[in-house]
């Protein structure tokens, strides 16, 4: 593959209205303008952030104009996107604590400070300074049958669901993005499709310009379920390094080639390959799973990290040296052995606990303990096993 042949085929779903449009304007020496849209709605960027901030670096390699917008007026009412029920609107100090950090998370993956820097840019900073006159004039180019081919909204009304106007209207407000940053293409989650191709109908209604649509596959886990802040199922690129190691080394074997393709620098030879030694009998899916889950580790930290984060599996989990990995934890009184895991994992919630403990994710000294209504008496040096990835120590 030359550079732009790979720029347009690999991590890439579908291209509109073209691929062989945009690949000629690529190769004749044109930049364009580009971006991708994220919306605030958690703390953490993710892999699944990974793939489309991956296709953007190759933008960015090439000399482009690229942008990271982050959609903090957006991420006040959330993308409706394959929800059976209406988000709950976030306010306005809960979507700039959410942000914060995205600017050094997404800096793990592409460049702000090089000889072509990706530029950052907040939706408020226009879509907040619209008039409801303003609103209606934009409104007047799209209509209601054209809203209501989005496949959520015909789910919705089919299982006599609400669709209400906030999320009616929020293709609108992301489309309109288009229109403003005045872009060649945009970039997105093939969960995006709608909104981006209703940017690229209003750029040609109000500007009269073509935008093209490149859509990029997503990530899911071992459910199937796409990964990401909503979902529960978040790998942070800025994980602690063992626990990105952990997190990696949990997902399937299905996604050992998906993920070295979409979200490794690796050179699509170097993936061919592996994807055909992992055909062989031979072949181990673990060892390929820990290359994977090094390669990633190294490239958003270092490589000193990276090794150090594979020797902290590799004690944990295939060495069975628990007791010398585990964290300590401070455990002073009887629990419910349901409050004990909130209280050691903060970041699970109480509903994810118990389903935890129900599937037998929880050990104490080696044993399952898979009773929610078990009461825990603290002792000092349990070992308590967390699902696959968190081991403490009690102490007093």
């Amino acid at each position: 593959m030359d550079k732009i042949d790979e720029l347009l085929t690999r991590g890439v779903d579908t291209i509109y209205p073209s691929k062989k449009e945009l690949e000629k304007v690529l190769r004749s020496g044109k930049k364009i303008r580009l971006y991708l849209g994220v919306d605030p709605t958690g703390e953490d960027l993710h892999i699944g952030h990974a793939v489309p901030l991956n296709k953007l670096k190759q933008f960015q390699q090439l000399g482009h104009e690229v942008i990271l917008l982050i959609g903090d007026f957006t991420g006040l009412i959330g993308d409706p996107t394959g929800k059976s029920e209406t988000r709950k609107v976030q306010t306005t100090k809960q979507v700039e604590a959410n942000a914060k950090h995205y600017k050094e998370q997404a800096g793990r993956i592409i460049q702000f400070d090089s000889d072509n820097p990706i530029e950052l840019k907040y939706n408020s900073q226009w879509l907040g300074k619209l008039s409801f006159l303003d609103f209606l004039n934009i409104a007047t180019h799209l209509t209601v049958p054209q809203l209501l081919k989005r496949d959520m909204f015909k789910k919705r009304i089919d299982d006599n669901q609400d669709i209400f106007l906030h999320e009616f209207i929020y293709p609108a407000m992301v489309g309109y993005d288009s229109v403003v940053l005045k872009v060649d293409l945009e970039v997105g989650g093939t969960d995006q499709t709608f909104n981006m191709l209703v940017g690229r109908d209003l750029q040609k209604k109000l500007d009269n310009k073509e935008k093209f649509v490149l859509t990029v596959p997503l990530l899911a886990d071992a459910n199937g379920r796409k990964i990401g802040k909503t979902e529960g199922n978040v790998i942070g690129i800025t994980d602690k390094p063992e626990d990105l190691y952990g997190k990696i080394m949990s997902l399937p074997d299905s996604a050992i080639i998906p993920c070295f393709e979409l979200i490794t620098n690796l050179t699509m030879t170097e993936v061919e390959k592996i994807k055909n030694e992992l055909k062989t009998d031979s072949a181990n899916p673990m060892e390929y799973k820990k290359r994977l889950a090094r390669q990633i580790v190294e490239q958003y930290n270092n490589a000193d990290v990276a090794a150090a984060a594979q020797r902290f599996f590799e004690a944990k989990y295939q060495e069975g040296n628990k007791e010398d990995t585990a964290e300590v934890a401070a455990v002073s009184e009887p629990l419910a052995v349901s409050a004990l895991i909130c209280k050691l994992d903060k970041s699970r919630s109480s509903s994810e606990s118990k389903r935890l403990i129900k599937q037998g994710g929880v050990k104490i000294n080696g044993k399952k303990s898979d009773d929610i209504s078990f009461i825990y008496e603290p002792k000092v040096d349990d070992i308590i096993e967390v699902g696959k990835h968190k081991v403490y120590r009690v102490k007093k």
